[in-house]
């Protein structure tokens, strides 16, 4: 029987070049880029009601957009998404009159206990089920096109079914969602996995990219771990142009979650993403 026509909206965006992950302790930094047009803030880390943070609502009002980026839903959870958390994140993408939404194609939770990371989804058809059944909740509630962030994940389950460019793309494709690309996870899992990065790049659609992240990370015990603490690597830069040069993406997004630099290094940084895409600076 064929699928019924999905909720789940995507759109053509517009060009927001180089951008920012806006948090709390670098919100002067953030508020005090120049060129800035896009940012991006943790979804569970704004309050549905009551005063914004300043420094985000100063982005607001000079017309910088801002999407909410969910990391709680567990959109690849073989339960339902919890009704109060897709109330809150579409209460919080309301608020902040975002043009589109984000979350990851993983799982934080299971049986009632939550994990507190993100978990990656075995690549079976049976996980590409659970995943288009919620993003399709998630679109009865969100009233803007959900991108889907595919994680970095230091194993993979046994008997995959799917290689990830057809686990992603039967998910997209199904869902109708579009694609938040973090073109670090794509480096990061190719490295730990000894598999080439273009040939993901190579096999998902490109054109239904949101747009993209760009992060550190570091190896430990033979392993390359994805931090957000850590400076852009210069091999994911590499990919970023090499990504740019097949399809250039409507933003690109410096993520940062812990041990911020001084910043003359985050603006180094920003340059350093602007240069490897063709984009301006926004510093």
């Amino acid at each position: 029987m064929a699928e019924t026509p999905s909720p789940v909206r995507t759109k053509t965006l517009p060009s927001y070049g180089v951008g920012i992950g806006w948090r709390p302790e670098i919100a002067g930094y953030v508020e005090g880029l120049p060129g800035l047009r896009f940012a991006e803030v943790v979804a569970e880390s704004v309050h549905a009601h009551g005063d914004l943070p300043p420094g985000l609502q100063a982005l607001l009002d000079r017309g910088v957009t801002v999407i909410p980026h969910g990391v709680r839903l567990s959109l690849g959870g073989a339960e339902p998404v919890d009704g109060d958390r897709v109330e809150h994140f579409a209460a919080v993408a309301e608020r902040l009159n975002a043009p589109l939404v984000s979350e990851h194609i993983a799982f934080v939770r299971a049986g009632g206990v939550e994990a507190g990371h993100l978990l990656p989804l075995p690549r079976s058809r049976e996980a590409v089920d659970a995943v288009v059944a919620n993003v399709r909740r998630l679109g009865e509630s969100v009233s803007v096109p959900i991108a889907l962030e595919p994680i970095a994940a230091l194993f993979d389950w046994p008997d995959d079914e799917l290689t990830e460019a057809q686990f992603i793309t039967e998910i997209l494709d199904r869902s109708g969602a579009m694609l938040l690309l973090d073109i670090a996870n794509v480096y990061a899992n190719a490295r730990n996995r000894g598999t080439d990065p273009l040939d993901l790049l190579d096999h998902v659609p490109l054109d239904r990219v949101a747009y993209v992240h760009v992060a550190g990370g570091a190896e430990h015990e033979g392993l390359y771990h994805d931090t957000h603490t850590d400076a852009v690597p210069q091999p994911v830069l590499d990919l970023v142009t090499e990504l740019c040069d097949r399809h250039r993406p409507p933003a690109l997004m410096l993520e940062r979650d812990g041990d911020y630099p001084a910043a003359p290094e985050l603006t180094a940084e920003l340059d350093a993403i602007a240069k490897a895409s063709g984009y301006p600076t926004v510093t």
